[in-house]
């Protein structure tokens, strides 16, 4: 909504068709000036669904200033899609590491008239990365010994690992790439959840929406954070992320480990 009220051109997407209608006109209601709202509908478990909300996206607008991903969320149990991937790994890693990568050629654009460092892109993870020691490599998609906490946290830990490596590969192009954590947020992330995390959820005092999302808002507009790319922030601060979440040769196997996967699905599409 702050954004909106900038007027700026804000591009939103969703799962739901209702919740989207009702996201834009709220959206709406804030918007000042030359603000334009456009809500697209995709479900980010399917990669083929990215693609596509991609490409609208690409028929919307020139260019993208600031790129939010902010997809995801935590299953009860294991869920394959009809792409074969698991649901959380898919929705929360790999679906913002290929729309970022879809739209790249947007944010370089934006980059070529933008103040310096203004080009922002920023991954939403959280501190569940702090519980996983590292990239289940051997078995990134948990076919075996599956655990829904465990397949979020592995995902939030990629969210960090692929702001390293895409700050190492874009910085030189004008593309500033940032990760938060927004805390505990009064929000329906838990509804998909098992029992132990809808009972965690419901026994702590959780934060408004508006509180992350003021984060978010300094994150994308602040000039002072243009030389901060691949840092990690919360509650309007900088934050050390685990140190799992610091080795760039993780991320650079992660960048290339999610090229692979992505390759194989979408060869077809």
């Amino acid at each position: 909504m702050a954004f909106a009220h900038m007027g700026w051109h804000v591009i939103g997407t969703g799962r739901d068709t209702g919740r989207c209608h009702e996201a834009e006109a709220e959206i709406r209601s804030s918007a000042s000036g030359p603000a334009r709202i456009d809500f697209l509908r995709g479900d980010f478990s399917e990669m083929r669904e990215v693609l596509r909300v991609a490409k609208d996206v690409q028929a919307l607008t020139d260019d993208v200033h600031v790129l939010v991903n902010n997809a995801g969320g935590i299953r009860d149990g294991c869920y394959r899609t009809s792409e074969g991937l698991e649901a959380t790994f898919a929705a929360n890693h790999l679906a913002p590491f290929l729309l970022t990568r879809e739209l790249r050629p947007l944010l370089e654009r934006a980059a070529g008239t933008a103040a310096p460092g203004m080009v922002r892109v920023i991954a939403v993870s959280s501190s569940a990365h702090r519980i996983w020691p590292g990239m289940r490599w051997y078995d990134l998609m948990m076919k075996t010994a599956f655990d829904a906490n465990a397949a979020y946290c592995q995902a939030k830990l990629a969210n960090l690992l692929f702001t390293l490596e895409l700050h190492r590969r874009l910085s030189d192009r004008g593309i500033v790439a940032l990760a938060m954590h927004p805390g505990r947020v009064d929000s329906n992330f838990a509804s998909h959840g098992d029992e132990t995390m809808q009972a965690y959820m419901a026994a702590n005092a959780c934060a408004a929406p508006e509180q992350p999302a003021r984060t978010i808002v300094w994150l994308a507009t602040d000039p002072g954070l243009g030389g901060k790319g691949g840092c990690y922030f919360h509650d309007l601060a900088e934050e050390e992320p685990a140190p799992q979440a610091l080795d760039y040769l993780e991320a650079e196997k992660l960048w290339r480990e999610s090229d692979r996967i992505l390759a194989e699905i979408l060869e077809t599409a």
